[in-house]
């Protein structure tokens, strides 16, 4: 059930990268839910995802 949460999560913050605090607020609640390693997967992904993204890496991560 846990990658479902990941697989989710991960849908969820692809649909809201739209707006940034949007964006940290759906990653804020991930942190609480997912488990450590998933976490680090999800972080790994954000990582990448945002790379090209300057909008989304100005505001800080709990990395």
């Amino acid at each position: 059930m846990s990658k479902t949460m990941l697989l989710y999560t991960k849908r969820i913050l692809l649909r809201v990268s739209f707006d940034v605090q949007l964006f940290y607020k759906e990653f804020e609640k991930a942190s609480k839910m997912l488990l450590p390693h998933e976490l680090n997967e999800l972080t790994n992904w954000l990582i990448k995802y945002t790379y090209d993204k300057p909008k989304l890496r100005q505001c800080p991560l709990s990395f």
